[in-house]
């Protein structure tokens, strides 16, 4: 039977489709129980189910319902930061596009544990290329993480795609649109999924809040919501270890939950930096760097934010920047910290006197 010939083997279709999910069930959405099941991590236990329920980007979300309502959904590409709603966006037109049955007319495949080209020729050409009995329309593939896919097997993906476009729809999702090959992207409508607005997940966290009756200060939310930045996925993580570790989530729970630098130490480390000698700031940095754990990129990746926050000349401010850079790429190569952290300070020294000009 020739390849560009349609298969109807139920058997055949089933068996392809219960060998891909017991490979490739790590990660995805099962349907449970809200109000029964409260083991799951909270970032599955509240993953939207409709559209409507969906927070954001709701121009992305409204364009593919219409596409769905009017039967003429394209190839896509959903690209853009983690936990920007990507995944759950597809999950949510399978549900509408297939009803109850959306699982048995979906394949879900991570392509972070699966990414070769025998993926391509075997479990997805073999969804590909066969239909279920009693059932019209098209299938759906979705390929998460695509963006870790070789270039052998995005090559193969494409005329793939190409070939089976009758009877299913690809979607691909990926953080970085650039490691997707050009022919491939072409063959798709691509939808760019921001980070999320800080006001968005805060609405979404109010709901999870009161549902798990968590006890949580206005400091503490907003701690939060900073360290997300725009990631929900990172937010309700964030909030669920809090709540297991901490009966009132404050801020200093939120930030000694994650391990991220303290604002107040951040604070310090600056003023340090800036207005005291050379060897008394080395040493007070060594000292919190020692206690509270920091490594000195959080510690760089902090005082960038810190730096927004107060007011210095540019000459200044440009100065201090480029040497912060300097450092952190000279960080990513291993470079000695401490050899880093004393260039660091001596950048701050000169910056002090620049502002003092």
């Amino acid at each position: 039977m020739e390849e560009d010939h349609v298969m109807t083997d139920a058997a055949e279709t089933t068996n392809a489709f219960d060998a891909f999910n017991a490979k490739s069930s790590k990660g995805k959405v099962v349907e449970h129980n809200n109000a029964a099941d409260d083991t799951l991590p909270w970032v599955e236990k509240y993953r939207p189910v409709t559209l409507d329920d969906l927070v954001s980007h709701k121009d992305i979300t409204s364009t593919i319902e219409r596409f769905i309502d009017e039967n003429r959904l394209p190839h896509m590409l959903l690209y853009g930061p983690p936990g920007t709603g990507k995944t759950s966006t597809i999950l949510a037109c399978a549900r509408k596009l297939y009803g109850p049955m959306w699982k048995s007319m979906t394949m879900e495949l991570n392509a972070s544990d699966d990414r070769g080209i025998d993926v391509v020729r075997e479990q997805i050409k073999n969804f590909a290329s066969t239909k279920k009995i009693f059932s019209s329309g098209f299938k759906l593939i979705i390929l998460d993480e695509a963006d870790m896919m070789t270039q052998t097997a995005q090559n193969a993906l494409r005329r793939v795609v190409e070939k089976y476009t009758k009877n299913v729809r690809f979607c691909i999702i990926c953080n970085y649109v650039s490691k997707i090959i050009p022919a491939l992207q072409s063959r798709c409508t691509r939808f760019r999924f921001g980070p999320l607005e800080l006001s968005q997940v805060d609405s979404r966290l109010d709901h999870i809040i009161q549902n798990e009756g968590v006890k949580i200060t206005d400091e503490g939310r907003k701690a939060l919501l900073q360290l997300s930045k725009g990631d929900m996925r990172r937010a309700l993580n964030i909030l669920q270890a809090c709540h297991a570790g901490y009966e009132v989530v404050d801020e200093d729970a939120v930030y000694n939950c994650t391990g991220n630098p303290h604002p107040a130490d951040i604070e310090t480390i600056v003023n340090s930096m800036l207005t005291e000698d050379f060897t008394t700031a080395y040493s007070n940095i060594s000292y919190l760097k020692t206690i509270k754990g920091m490594a000195l990129q959080d510690i760089l990746t902090e005082v960038y934010n810190y730096l927004e926050l107060i007011d210095m000349p540019s000459n200044a401010r440009v100065y201090v920047l480029d040497k912060m850079a300097d450092v952190e790429y000279k960080l990513s190569t291993g470079a000695n910290e401490k050899l880093q952290l004393t260039s660091l300070i001596g950048s701050f020294r000169i910056g002090a006197e620049l502002m003092q000009k």
